[in-house]
């Protein structure tokens, strides 16, 4: 089959995008999935967004990590509303339906917003580790020298522990690098690697420092990710409450082209 596709990336996190809008692909299979995301034998990308049709909202974003496997993505989210807004329909905000509800999209320059849900539910396993569900599960772990870290062998002991193995986790290295200020690396279940950058991840790291910092009240936290920076405002309300979540953060276009798989 051939398909027509754009590749896209925000902060070095990269897909494949398939525009659906026709119903072309909606037959698509796990294996030409695999396929199109490998990086040797395909397109090559952390994950693969097929745009679809909706009745209710401006599209439905269908996000298939690079093994098949499905998960509400923050990037991905981000860099559905800028190729909606290239190839698709014009406008400065966009409401969608991904895997874990309805999202807004907001164009920003360069940069794209999109609101994320709130979170009311915390799992604080002792001072520096925390996890949470920010669209996808993840487990935070604040750390000294994250940048020297080997972050495969750290994600891959947590993700396949006894615990999460089944259902799988997002595994975060987090170093804290001043008052609103993080760095982050992130080992991704469904890659099963290091991703350049997770905005769920990055999303979950902002929450879980106000949460160890007992914050309240409005916050915006810049978040250094190895393929690029994104911020996360929110509102801290206390007692493991957050409202008005927004991941803020470039989306680019990095090329089209037709394969035959």
């Amino acid at each position: 089959m051939e398909f027509d596709f754009y590749k896209y990336q925000g902060a070095g996190n990269d897909f494949v995008f398939l525009d659906n809008f026709s119903g072309k692909y909606d037959d698509l299979t796990l294996t030409q999935i695999e396929r199109l995301c490998d990086r040797r034998f395909g397109i090559g990308g952390d994950g693969l967004i097929k745009i679809d049709k909706s009745a209710d909202w401006d599209f439905n974003m269908d996000y298939y990590n690079s093994d098949g496997s499905k998960s509400f993505c923050g990037n991905g989210a981000r860099c559905s509303v800028r190729f909606v807004n290239d190839h698709l329909l014009k406008k400065d905000s966009y409401t969608f339906n991904a895997i874990d509800g309805v999202h807004k999209g907001q164009l920003l320059g360069t940069n794209i917003s999109i609101d994320m849900h709130n979170i009311d539910e915390i799992e604080k396993i002792d001072e520096n580790t925390f996890v949470l569900d920010t669209g996808s599960p993840h487990y935070i772990k604040f750390l000294d020298k994250v940048e020297q870290l080997d972050i495969a062998a750290f994600g891959q002991k947590i993700r396949f522990n006894d615990r999460f193995e089944m259902e799988g986790i997002n595994v975060n290295a987090v170093q804290i690098l001043g008052d609103n200020e993080l760095f982050i690396r992130t080992y991704e279940r469904g890659v099963e690697d290091e991703t350049l950058a997770c905005g769920t991840g990055i999303s979950a790291a902002a929450i879980a420092f106000a949460e160890k910092q007992n914050r309240e009240g409005d916050a915006k936290i810049q978040v250094k990710a190895m393929g690029g920076k994104l911020a996360v405002t929110f509102h801290a309300q206390g007692y493991g409450s957050y409202k008005s979540i927004k991941l803020i953060g470039p989306a680019e276009f990095v090329y089209k082209g037709t394969i035959d798989v």
